[in-house]
């Protein structure tokens, strides 16, 4: 196991930090808007199962299907802690792009739907790229308690995920967009640093004399 996720509360935090449902209350508040509580609840239930759902699904078969590629790890540590520190740089600007928000088409076709908890809830916000990269990073390679051991941490991170979308407008008084913001900058600073970290594993594994 990598260095950065050789613990069990690093795990956590990196996948607090990509889910960040911090960041998706205020977009779970908009997506939902004008709708009564009940579907509100209804609607939140249903996009963290489906996105739970997906994230298994890449816990278990993530591997294989990079196996079946040929995609070796070190490529793969490379190719993520990339795609994390673009992640990372749009959270420390509050950018919204299609890594870490979505589109405007996207936006567009999910102000036409009355579910919005498949899409875009639970793909591409829940389960996103990060999300999956992220899970399939910690797991690969690894023997089945440690990916149990994610599997749970995933779990954990997307309860906590549910109940700020129950709490979304308890949440949003409380902290405000301003101190929405701050922490997502703060937990963007914890992610490149994660990402940067990944990708020199994978530099160190692919190119050994870079160990010394």
């Amino acid at each position: 196991m990598t260095d950065v996720i050789a613990t069990f509360p690093a795990a956590f935090v990196l996948l607090l930090v990509v889910i960040d449902p911090f960041g998706l209350t205020p977009m779970f508040s908009a997506l939902t808007a004008g709708k009564p509580p009940v579907e509100r609840r209804r609607t939140a239930v249903k996009a963290v199962a489906i996105a739970a759902l997906i994230l298994t699904l890449f816990v278990f078969t993530g591997s294989l299907l990079f196996d079946y590629l040929g995609i070796g790890m070190a490529a793969f540590r490379i190719a993520g802690g990339g795609l994390l520190f673009l992640i990372a740089v749009d959270m420390l600007f509050v950018r919204h792009t299609g890594l870490t928000s979505t589109t405007l088409r996207e936006r567009s076709e999910a102000a036409r739907r009355d579910d919005v908890a498949v899409f875009p809830l639970a793909i591409p916000l829940i389960a996103g790229p990060g999300a999956l990269t992220t899970v399939m990073l910690l797991t690969r390679d690894q023997p089945l308690v440690q990916v149990l051991m994610v599997l749970v941490l995933t779990l954990a991170v997307l309860a906590i995920t549910l109940g700020m979308f129950l709490a979304a407008g308890r949440v949003e008084r409380l902290l405000g967009e301003t101190g929405i913001n701050v922490i997502t900058r703060l937990l963007g600073i914890l992610l490149a640093a994660l990402a940067v970290q990944f990708a020199l594993d994978g530099l160190r594994e692919s190119l050994p004399g870079l160990a010394g």
